[in-house]
């Protein structure tokens, strides 16, 4: 497939680098890579810079100042998206999901450093009147003469795709090795439909695996080709859905999104005293933790195993008391 990529804002700072992690390979007996996401930017470290390139080249196309845009409380890509708004200058505006906690860390500092207007919902209604949420919020902007733009949870939609077929592309030109898998954490699935497309066109001997974080695996897989779907439909780009792999594991949720058990920070811990790398408590360390797993149970097998770093450090910044107690038990 020929691709013709649309306008992009070149913001992160790539390409990352790919390492081998040459203690954890010794002990696990398969070569596991890194693709070092979390070094796309400094406060906008992660995967959701990637996807942003393009959302937010398209919302200066549509003539947007203003930025809507939505997540839990600690949430990355509203982060990343209040601090390029500022960059950019958009006004950037974040409905949260969550009640204002007493002490704002983390991500929920940034977002304020950067001086994002931020709106808090507790998650019931949040989650039942969103669309309400959000009509009701786009209204208020137009009537004041402004122009908004709304990206969707995590920008994953048909526009953020882009991000990680364009971090494949890069993955594909920068190995040293055929990867017999790509594993990444899923939460919002929009880096997992990037890269399930980037793959099929230029790593089609490579599968890709999801780890979620939250919600199903029937959850993902339909997210993941819904989202590959519309791309398909809005950038005309001729794909077989049947001919796509969507593989997804949902076995180390633990007891919910943002919620890690000690197992998590263990695994934190083990990546950052073996490796010198850090991981999250809500995204990578999931992650990680059940490719390890999966990789020491037999059920992911392959010579070489490459993990996409999506960041999150901030994230675990944000949870000192849970580290601490967990440590203890």
């Amino acid at each position: 497939m020929q691709l013709k990529y649309p306008e992009r804002l070149k913001l992160a700072n790539t390409p990352t680098p790919i390492q081998l992690l040459e203690r954890l390979s010794e002990k696990l007996g398969c070569r596991l890579w890194i693709k070092r996401d979390d070094l796309t930017g400094s406060a906008t470290s992660g995967n959701k810079i990637r996807k942003l390139e393009y959302t937010l080249a398209r919302a200066k196309q549509q003539g947007a100042d203003t930025i809507i845009t939505c997540g839990g409380v600690q949430s990355n890509h509203c982060r990343t998206t209040a601090i390029l708004g500022a960059q950019l200058g958009f006004k950037v505006h974040l409905l949260l999901r969550g009640e204002e906690p007493r002490e704002h860390q983390g991500n929920l500092m940034l977002d304020q450093v950067a001086g994002a207007s931020i709106s808090y919902f507790s998650p019931r209604y949040y989650n039942s009147r969103f669309d309400f949420i959000r009509s009701e919020v786009v209204a208020d902007y137009k009537s004041r003469g402004m122009k908004p733009y709304f990206i969707t949870t995590g920008a994953s939609d048909a526009t953020g795709v882009w991000g990680y077929v364009t971090a494949t592309e890069e993955i594909a030109n920068q190995r040293e090795v055929s990867f017999d898998h790509i594993v990444t954490a899923t939460g919002s699935g929009g880096t997992q439909a990037g890269l399930t497309m980037g793959c099929s066109i230029y790593m089609p001997e490579t599968n890709v695996l999801g780890m979620a974080v939250c919600d199903d695996e029937a959850y993902f897989q339909k997210k993941v080709l819904d989202d590959l779907r519309a791309w398909s439909e809005l950038y005309k780009q001729p794909v077989d859905m049947d001919q796509l792999s969507v593989n997804v594991c949902d076995r180390y949720i633990g007891p919910g999104y943002a919620k890690a058990g000690r197992e998590i920070f263990k695994c934190i811990e083990l990546v950052a005293r073996t490796e010198g790398i850090i991981l999250d408590p809500v995204y990578t360390g999931k992650a990680f933790f059940g490719m390890l797993a999966e990789i020491e149970s037999g059920n992911l097998t392959g010579e070489n195993i490459l993990f996409i770093h999506t960041g999150g450090i901030f994230g675990l910044m944000a949870q000192p008391s849970e580290y601490q107690q967990n440590r203890q038990q």
